[in-house]
């Protein structure tokens, strides 16, 4: 298989791109607990976050936003002593204010989808050196997420999302995954 070239060499970032980077995500609550994710992964590598996926999902209740909304400062240090997550007060503190904000969005999937016309952007890259890192659309995506009270979702954050979300295709066309993301949409 001709693997996008950021995919590797561990298994498990291998099967990540092999079954749900670039899967287009409807499911409202999935959609959060990625953006949250990546917000975590800002400064780090993403196989780091990958490795510690399922103890954030421990973690933060299974990323359940009603619960984690009404978290404090008890959360914040408790979460500051895990050794199994990225233990970094901002980003805590953001995904508690995360879920106050995704909350207060009645349709979060629809909200998100909206910005791409409720279908998948598929780009024709060749090249890992084509594909942006942040684009207008992520930009302004990342403005509005701002607006309605997110915090730690800059555009290549967004993009990045944008990306493991599917809502838009960045696998290279030489990767299988490109035509198999495509047919998902």
């Amino acid at each position: 298989m001709d693997r996008c070239g950021w995919a590797g060499p561990d298994q498990i970032y291998l099967d990540y791109h092999d079954t749900e980077w670039g899967v287009p995500e409807r499911d409202s609550r999935a959609l959060w607990e990625k953006l949250v994710l990546d917000g975590f992964q800002a400064g780090l590598s993403w196989i780091t976050i990958l490795k510690k996926r399922e103890n954030f999902r421990a973690a933060f209740e299974g990323f359940a936003p009603e619960v984690i909304a009404s978290w404090g400062e008890a959360e914040v240090a408790r979460l500051l002593e895990n050794p199994g997550i990225i233990r970094h007060r901002g980003k805590i503190e953001a995904t508690i204010s995360n879920a106050r904000a995704y909350l207060e969005i009645e349709d979060f999937s629809g909200f998100c989808w909206s910005y791409v016309g409720d279908a998948p952007i598929r780009n024709r890259w060749t090249t890992l050196a084509e594909v942006p890192t942040a684009t207008p659309l992520s930009t302004q995506l990342s403005k509005d997420l701002k607006a309605a009270g997110f915090r730690f979702c800059g555009p290549t954050i967004v993009y990045a999302w944008m990306q493991a979300c599917g809502l838009v295709n960045d696998h290279l066309v030489t990767c299988p995954r490109h035509a198999a993301c495509a047919a998902m949409a």
